[in-house]
């Protein structure tokens, strides 16, 4: 079955180019060219991803994507802008966004792009362990329903959440870098984007820590990247 794309973008003549090109690659697609009806169409049809512009009429894509993800839609998200800075794509990964391509962009690399999405959906759906639960201290996580269990009760993880704790766990007692986590979680490259590692990375140990500050599981090797421990280390 092919894949369907939804395209959300205002500027007519590229939108009817994208879809064009798009199926030319052996996409299905449907165009929507506000935010409003972006919206509507991805509450009421199933896409696999859907291509995002930012700066549009009647709802701005962040404002779309910000309630998909409350909706708790798990569609990926590729925003099509021509806000380009650093901050705007950290405000776009931070919203929900899967990855983040600026105006003018040159086909080619937008269907890399969309194909590097589909490859860490297809790493994401391979189970970690039978059953796809993962046990470690007090704490489990079950890859499929984006649920953990610690100490204090259920805790619902974001997708993101669950991708950055798949890498580390099939990585277990290594260190993983922090590019490598760029790569395979959000699939970027650029230095700035550290820090939402470190964002992750802090919410995470607050999920599985006894105590956060000192943590027993998940570990910064300085200037490198993160290494988890099933098995506590520390006092």
């Amino acid at each position: 079955m092919k894949r369907h794309i939804l395209i959300v973008e205002d500027e007519a003549h590229l939108a009817e180019a994208l879809a064009h090109n798009l199926q030319f690659e052996g996409y299905a697609t449907t165009v929507a060219h506000d935010g409003e009806e972006g919206l509507k169409l991805a509450n009421t049809m199933q896409f696999d991803l859907i291509l995002l512009d930012i700066m549009m009429p009647r709802m701005d894509g962040l404002e779309v994507c910000r309630r998909l993800r409350a909706a708790g839609s798990r569609v990926p998200i590729l925003f099509l802008t021509a806000r380009a800075s650093e901050a705007d794509r950290i405000l776009g990964l931070k919203v929900g966004a899967d990855d983040y391509i600026p105006k003018p962009f040159v086909l080619e690399e937008l269907i890399l792009r969309i194909q590097g999405i589909f490859r860490r959906q297809e790493w994401y759906s391979s189970p970690v362990t039978e059953g796809d639960v993962f046990r470690f201290g007090d704490s489990e996580i079950n890859f499929s329903t984006f649920e953990a269990r610690n100490r204090e009760g259920t805790v619902r993880l974001t997708e993101k959440e669950c991708m950055l704790m798949k890498l580390l766990v099939e990585r277990q007692n290594q260190v993983v870098s922090r590019e490598e986590i760029l790569q395979r979680v959000w699939g970027y490259s650029f230095s700035a984007s550290s820090r939402t590692i470190d964002n992750f990375i802090v919410r995470l140990r607050r999920y599985f820590e006894p105590e956060p500050r000192r943590p027993r599981h998940i570990h910064s090797v300085r200037g490198v990247g993160y290494r988890f421990t099933p098995e506590p280390e520390g006092p």
